[in-house]
């Protein structure tokens, strides 16, 4: 036989009692505790609520803006302190010489700075280098010169950069102009080469500048001059969104006076900027009136990593266009049908 006994057996329900004017013995013991308690503390004194300071409320107010917070961010988390070491740093003519050149061409190989600067004074030179590196203003580095599939044995030349520190020495030191573009750091490690051979390409041709009386020479590098146009093709898109883009290219190259090649516009290693002398009393007037005038001349440097169709849109685009020797002979074999664009390249 099964049984269901339930969990709970149900109590008996009873009339209340009537409540007791006496204390439990529960709360007489709660009493006592309370008053020992109070006899330990001794007298009570009221809690008064403080105001908290301004910074302690919620929610806070949000910060003022500044100007550091409208600059990009990669300004933004730049070191701009000059390290103490280099702080009033008294610098020879040649450092700071060295600061300028490396400055304005991101990379100089230590050849060049001995070259034209140091004149082959090659010992005086590594002293200088030294001393700027110990001041945390110039980083020395050797690295590998042929990396555009030429055969033959690998090269090491040794190159100088700026560091950030640098840069702001330089800036302060280096005597250029505000609008002077100066460069930190190395971007393109496989093209150091190229990028190092701009700077001898430069030095032969401020020479030919400064032989006619071109003064006052400013450099612009292809990271500056891309920079520029790509900020003009968008300001005219925006203005007119319907616009054919080939259309607008060839008026930006118009505006920087570049050649518009097959649907591009080509664009130099380096642009050199200088003032034109004047002539004759006419553009002595003119040049009181207009400010001086002024020209520009464009360089390009070709290594045996470029390929024909490139060369042919670099000889087209009219640059002053220049190449060692070595790269100068693979180029003329690569393209034995177009001897021509060879004619007018110049030797480093």
């Amino acid at each position: 036989m099964r049984l269901d006994v339930p969990h709970e057996v149900p109590r008996r329900r009873t009339p209340e009692a009537a409540p007791s004017l006496e204390p439990s013995p529960v709360e007489r013991h709660r009493e006592n505790l309370a008053a020992r308690a109070d006899d330990r503390r001794g007298p009570q004194v009221p809690h008064v609520k403080h105001d908290r300071p301004a910074s302690h409320e919620r929610p806070r107010e949000p910060r003022e803006r500044t100007a550091a917070h409208d600059r990009p961010m990669d300004q933004r988390t730049r070191r701009q302190v000059i390290p103490q070491q280099a702080v009033g740093l008294p610098l020879r003519e040649e450092e700071r010489k060295v600061l300028a050149e490396v400055g304005r061409f991101r990379v100089v190989t230590t050849r060049d700075l001995a070259e034209t600067v140091y004149d082959n004074r090659r010992s005086r030179m590594e002293r200088d280098l030294a001393f700027l590196r110990e001041k945390g203003l110039v980083q020395v580095d050797s690295v590998n010169a042929r990396r555009d599939g030429r055969g033959g044995r690998v090269e090491r030349i040794e190159v100088v950069t700026l560091t950030r520190a640098g840069h702001d020495v330089a800036r302060q030191t280096s005597g250029l102009p505000q609008d002077q573009k100066l460069y930190a750091g190395m971007v393109k490690p496989r093209e150091v080469e190229h990028d190092a051979q701009i700077y001898r390409a430069y030095r032969k041709e401020a020479e030919q500048i400064e032989r006619k009386g071109g003064t006052n020479l400013r450099v612009q590098l292809d990271f500056e001059l891309k920079s520029q146009i790509q900020k003009a093709i968008y300001a005219e898109r925006k203005a007119d969104p319907q616009r054919d883009m080939a259309e607008i290219k060839q008026q930006v190259a118009e505006k920087f006076e570049l050649p518009f090649v097959d649907g591009r516009i080509q664009i130099p290693d380096a642009r050199i900027e200088y003032e034109q002398p004047s002539k004759n009393d006419r553009d002595i007037e003119q040049d009181q009136d207009q400010g001086s005038r002024t020209g520009h001349e464009d360089i390009e440097v070709l290594t045996a990593a470029y390929r024909p169709g490139h060369l042919r849109n670099k000889a087209q685009a009219g640059f002053h266009v220049y190449a060692s020797s070595s790269d100068r002979a693979t180029l003329t074999s690569r393209i034995e049908n177009d001897h021509h664009l060879m004619e007018n390249i110049l030797e480093l």
